[in-house]
């Protein structure tokens, strides 16, 4: 595509939680011609410059390449969350699903890949400081979610051994949150059924002090920003996203007027691993463990070669996210509807 046209994007997942946010930041960006928005539901939603397709990345006979010629970059953010009970499901999904993607991005010659990785993709790491992108990437072994983001990590770097031309970018955000996504999250990890207007201060007397439990978050439209900025910038290589301060018990205590109460880690796992054995709680007590045990990220690298820094504090984004909760915020889209319980 000439430069006068603007440049083709291509993005996976354009229909969650990242996937919104970048279409809307792209189609703002007026070097950016057209976007191509692979959903396996086609939404109602039709911001300008944008067209979708429907495709479903678990399915083999997906035509990606068709959909991937004369782009300028594939921005690939498609991710299964669920079902926790079978992970062959999320498995076929997120990581056959990716290798065909990068497959497709090296036969339709591409020339830029910026992957969706996540902090989940880390080895356990330190809670007392940050690490830069060096860390291991081997993910923790007990967590679908977190096998699946390490495993496409090996498949990136033998991707880039055998297509020295393709520039590859690989964003590693903390957990990611906005207003709008609220009921697809409280869906994803809390369950269909659980009440959002609970997050209320004076129904949380208690604040449950886990050791271990101190993680990073990130406004969503901060780390759309970080992929705008990685099409636009010749980097490549991982970074880090994530904003300021760690989050723990006593923030989260402090932001809905809770007192923290220590709770032995055998104890609130023994707590999670019931009520997801009788599929009450949609999130798994594996996954519970690897949030234990993630490592705090240093952000410097994407300072420095991205220029990116996040607007909102870690605050201001969980602030938005509970106010979006008790709502039942979304957004027009499937994966984002919003709906309200209790």
């Amino acid at each position: 595509m000439s430069e006068e046209a603007g440049r083709r994007i291509v993005i996976t997942g354009a229909t969650g939680n990242v996937g919104t946010s970048l279409v809307r930041l792209l189609t703002e960006d007026a070097q950016i011609g057209q976007v191509r928005g692979l959903a396996r539901r086609v939404p109602e939603w039709t911001p300008a410059k944008t067209e979708w397709s429907a495709v479903d990345l678990g399915s083999e006979g997906a035509d990606l390449v068709k959909e991937f010629e004369g782009a300028d970059a594939v921005v690939h953010l498609a991710w299964a969350f669920q079902p926790t009970h079978d992970p062959a499901v999320t498995w076929r999904t997120n990581v056959l699903g990716g290798i065909r993607v990068f497959g497709a991005v090296a036969a339709a010659k591409v020339p830029t890949l910026v992957h969706a990785s996540s902090v989940g993709a880390y080895s356990p790491g330190p809670k007392d400081h940050a690490v830069e992108e060096s860390w291991p990437t081997h993910g923790w072994p007990g967590a679908a979610y977190c096998r699946e983001k390490a495993y496409l990590e090996r498949a990136l770097d033998s991707f880039e051994y055998e297509h020295p031309g393709v520039r590859v970018v690989r964003m590693r955000p903390a957990f990611l949150f906005k207003r709008e996504s609220a009921s697809e999250q409280r869906r994803i990890f809390g369950g269909r059924f659980l009440p959002g207007p609970l997050m209320r201060p004076e129904l949380l007397p208690f604040m449950p002090d886990i050791p271990g439990l101190k993680v990073q978050a990130l406004h969503t439209d901060d780390a759309a920003q970080a992929y705008r900025l990685a099409l636009h910038t010749d980097v490549h290589g991982a970074f880090n996203l994530a904003a300021e301060p760690p989050v723990d018990a006593g923030l989260l205590g402090e932001m809905l007027g809770s007192r923290p109460l220590r709770m032995p880690r055998v104890a609130a796992r023994s707590a999670v691993a019931a009520a997801w054995n009788l599929r009450l709680l949609p999130a798994s007590p594996h996954l519970f463990d690897a949030v234990l045990r993630l490592p705090l990220m240093d952000c410097t690298k994407a300072r420095a070669e991205l220029g990116w820094r996040p607007e909102r504090t870690a605050v201001e984004v969980l602030e938005e996210f509970l106010e979006g909760l008790r709502q039942g915020a979304g957004a027009d889209t499937e994966p984002l509807r919003g709906r309200k319980v209790g």
